[in-house]
């Protein structure tokens, strides 16, 4: 989603802010439409909290009902719609326990980074009053530094 200046010959990139905000809502839409979809979390820079200038997304999605190989698994998601390019991975409640529990390079990296985002769209602790600030996920239920368990 980065946007052409109209007056200069430059790409401005989304703000971290407004790249968290969309995925939000996005991952609260695709919640509304598919109720296997228990969790989406951020992991890699956006979930570190230190996103710039041309970093891509890392998704993890929890659905209930993903089966078949991941690539099959991804043509279920409007990853399209995200406002960065974004490298996904859909797991099972089990498989991701399963992913977590087997001390890989990729579990310890979800343990370190893993943010799990509100699925009501909004990026507001309950509450508390409303804010735009991407540090609003620090305090959010399920974004205070390691994976949160599954419920």
């Amino acid at each position: 989603m980065p946007v052409r200046s109209l007056t200069q010959s430059l790409l401005r990139w989304p703000s971290p802010e407004q790249v968290l905000s969309e995925v939000a809502a996005w991952a609260a839409a695709q919640q509304a439409q598919c109720s296997s979809l228990q969790r989406v979390g951020l992991f890699g820079s956006y979930g570190r909290g230190t996103a710039g200038v041309g970093s891509d997304l890392d998704l993890l999605l929890v659905d209930a009902s993903a089966d078949g190989p991941q690539h099959q698994r991804l043509l279920r998601w409007p990853l399209e719609k995200l406002p960065l390019s974004c490298d996904a991975l859909v797991l099972t409640p089990m498989e991701l326990e399963e992913l977590l529990a087997s001390g890989s390079r990729m579990a310890l990296e979800l343990q370190r980074d893993l943010r799990w985002l509100p699925m009501d769209g909004s990026l507001t602790p309950k509450g508390r009053g409303k804010t735009t600030s991407a540090q609003a996920l620090i305090g959010c239920a399920g974004y205070q530094g390691a994976v949160v368990p599954l419920e």
